[in-house]
């Protein structure tokens, strides 16, 4: 089985084109592919099949087997993959996903693509639509309690759960004790990815993010998104930021609506993978 392994400001993915439908994808084979010891080593596994709607459709597989609905970071990668490969050739184009549509656009450099925009759609804030344990018309600076510990949060879905937690300073301790705790607690039904944001000013932030099935990773489109939308509605951003994670920076732009992302992604290798391991 032919792959394809890119990066997304270190958020890394296998991309694997199914567009004859041939490739059979599964919880434990997508786990074992993601594998860092024993396998290529990614956060996800990422399959391009056909659509019947839209442009081309987007599967994606977690590193723990399950399956994300919507990824950003996967979304540059894709987009980058299917135009290069000339599996989709324009420059603007839909995705469809388990989130439903998104749109991209493209920004080609000597027949490469240098950067992708990407309509991350519009973040919905309901305790249905997250979904959240308590029912509410909007999760913004609420407060809750995990073993003994408060926290305010603001959580939204965009495109999967998100909850965003603006602190002073970021310690990776901090993330690594809190973010789990947080992702599986029982406010949480389907759980949530946790986005700890420090404020620069009121463009600029620091965001490093707990994904859900993930872990602490390099980098989240999604988080970065949900993010800003959680610093504009609580009145702390602009709605033009750029945000600055571990693997690189995005742009996000939110016009009280709809959300955009903008960035790079990267090709890092090509192999081929047994169907049946030794």
């Amino acid at each position: 089985m032919e792959f394809f392994k890119y990066t997304g400001l270190g958020k890394d993915f296998i991309l694997i084109d199914n567009t004859r439908g041939n490739v059979e994808m599964n919880k434990d084979l997508a786990k074992d592919m993601c594998n860092r010891y024993f396998g290529i080593g990614a956060d996800g596994v990422v399959l391009v099949s056909p659509s019947e709607n839209q442009d081309i459709r987007m599967d994606i597989f977690n590193s723990d087997g399950s399956i994300a609905e919507m990824c950003g970071n996967a979304s540059r990668c894709f987009a980058k993959f299917v135009y290069e490969k000339d599996l989709v050739k324009k420059r603007d184009f839909t995705i469809e996903t388990l989130a439903g549509v998104i749109k991209l656009s493209l920004n080609i450099e000597d027949k490469f693509v240098k950067s992708i925009k990407v309509h991350m759609g519009q973040p919905r804030f309901s305790s249905k639509d997250i979904p959240f344990s308590i029912e509410r018309e909007r999760i913004v600076d609420y407060p809750i309690a995990i073993d003994g510990k408060k926290f305010k949060i603001t959580s939204m879905f965009m495109g999967v759960p998100h909850t965003v937690i603006f602190i002073d300073h970021i310690f990776d301790d901090y993330i690594l004790n809190v973010g789990k705790k947080l992702e599986t607690s029982n406010y949480f039904p389907k759980k949530t990815n946790v986005n700890f944001v420090s404020i620069l000013n009121r463009r600029e932030i620091v965001l490093r993010t707990w994904e859900r099935g993930a872990g602490y990773t390099l980098a989240c489109g999604t988080g970065s998104c949900a993010s800003v939308v959680a610093g504009v509605i609580n009145g702390k951003l602009d709605r033009k930021v750029l945000v600055h994670l571990r693997g690189g920076d995005l742009s996000i732009e939110y016009d009280g609506e709809d959300v955009y992302m903008t960035g790079e992604a990267l090709e890092v290798f090509r192999g081929i993978y047994p169907k049946i391991k030794s």
